[in-house]
């Protein structure tokens, strides 16, 4: 056994700064309850109230009183004819005058797809319509699945692993050479590698605070957020833009992963003065450090991308920048206006700080992740071109889509408040 010199692991120790408090080992099951629970809560509060799942007591479901069809063109039930009648033949997909075809613009042109509605009384399309924030949470295993494609796609790419590391790492050399040797670099007056000394520096209760939010505001936010917001917006018009606008952020993100593999700060050598603080004492958590997540994705920022959608967001259902509000929303107090705002300007300001500072991105990835999301925003209507093979898989899944219940708080509301007025005049 070779024994080192006392005089040399002083050295290496004093060469290691105290780099904060490390996330609480128990992230590695706390913060999957937390998701989970969010999401229970979330099913709950945006629930179909007054629907039942199960059929009633005379054999018919409760559905049919919420669906367009379940009424002949004269305005009375429709009772008479079985529906499974028509099931009978394919031809019906396409013939059929009580669920006709639905009309889909896709790349200029009117395609007719299936129409589902027929299959809304089978027992999972109940539970859809009963729990329609369900759709939402499939849509985001989706864009998960996809993310963790970037990893083994980029591998193969640019010849295997080591490979793939070294163009990472010059990647991330470059970024710091446009940032402060080019002539962009008034626009960074701050250096990474200073902006996280300051925090190590006599700083320790910040940087903890930084290294134990690092992950929460990631995926358990954003979850929280589009929960909070699905039940918030003023419609589901409003909701649905913010929520085409992430994905499609994130779809850019995932091709830029993949053919621009970029290493984070924290995984360059230690010439460039940069510190791991959020992988401490094998406590990380596990949106940072499990088997799917691409340690090779610091170009554009996911969770800049994530911030800059929800404090946009967050300056609009403040009510301050816009003159006309939506159908049934009521103009906002100054205190709940001014709320939003600060929350709008602070919560992005935050997450910049906590991924610069623990040095998981530069600050060129959060200009990108800016310019990524506004460009998403101003295309996110690209996604309706998947709406043809959306009718395709309802209707091999024997499920009729259900309609979201976002805004029915907002028209409970109005409803409320114009028959106690009506009461009072009268």
């Amino acid at each position: 056994m070779v024994s080192v010199p006392l005089n040399v692991t002083e050295a290496a120790v004093a060469a290691q700064p105290n780099l904060g408090g490390a996330q609480f080992s128990s992230h590695t099951w706390v913060e999957p309850i937390i998701v989970v629970s969010i999401m229970i809560a979330s099913l709950t509060v945006n629930r179909r109230r007054g629907y039942r799942i199960m059929e009633s007591n005379r054999g018919r479901s409760p559905t049919q009183s919420l669906l367009p069809h379940a009424q002949s063109q004269d305005g009375s039930p429709d009772n008479s004819v079985d529906d499974d009648s028509y099931l009978s033949n394919d031809s019906d997909v396409f013939t059929s005058s009580k669920y006709p075809p639905k009309k889909r613009n896709c790349c200029g042109m009117v395609v007719h797809t299936p129409n589902s509605s027929r299959f809304a009384d089978n027992f999972h399309s109940r539970i859809l319509a009963k729990f329609p924030f369900l759709i939402e949470m499939f849509y985001w295993v989706l864009n998960l699945l996809f993310y963790t494609l970037t990893k083994a796609i980029a591998q193969v790419a640019f010849s295997g692993y080591d490979g793939l590391w070294q163009l990472a790492q010059d990647h991330g050399v470059l970024i710091l050479d446009i940032e402060h040797k080019s002539w962009l670099r008034f626009l960074f007056p701050i250096q990474e590698s200073d902006f996280q000394a300051w925090f190590l520096n006599n700083h320790l209760s910040a940087i903890t605070f930084l290294n134990r939010i690092y992950s929460l505001v990631h995926i358990p936010g954003t979850v929280a957020f589009l929960s909070w917001y699905y039940y918030a917006a003023p419609s589901h018009s409003s909701f649905a833009t913010v929520r085409r606008t992430m994905t499609l952020g994130n779809f850019a993100a995932f091709s830029i992963f993949t053919f621009f593999p970029c290493m984070p700060p924290r995984l360059l050598p230690e010439d460039y003065g940069f510190h791991d603080t959020v992988r401490q004492a094998n406590a990380e958590s596990v949106w940072v450090g499990g088997n799917y997540v691409n340690q090779l994705a610091a170009m554009p920022s996911l969770h800049f991308t994530y911030a800059f959608v929800i404090g946009s967001t967050f300056l609009c259902h403040s009510g301050i920048f816009r003159r006309a509000l939506g159908r049934n929303e009521p103009r906002k107090s100054v205190f709940t206006q001014i709320f939003f705002l600060v929350l709008g300007i602070c919560y992005p300001l935050l997450v910049l700080t906590v991924i610069v500072a623990t040095a998981n991105h530069y600050w060129l990835d959060a200009v990108a992740a800016m310019c990524t999301t506004s460009l998403s925003f101003l295309c996110n209507k690209v996604w309706f071109f998947l709406l043809p093979a959306e009718d395709v898989l309802c209707w091999i899944l024997r499920v009729d889509k259900p309609t979201p219940t976002t805004g029915q708080r907002l028209e409970r509301q109005t409803e409320s408040y114009h028959l106690v007025k009506d009461e009072e005049d009268a």
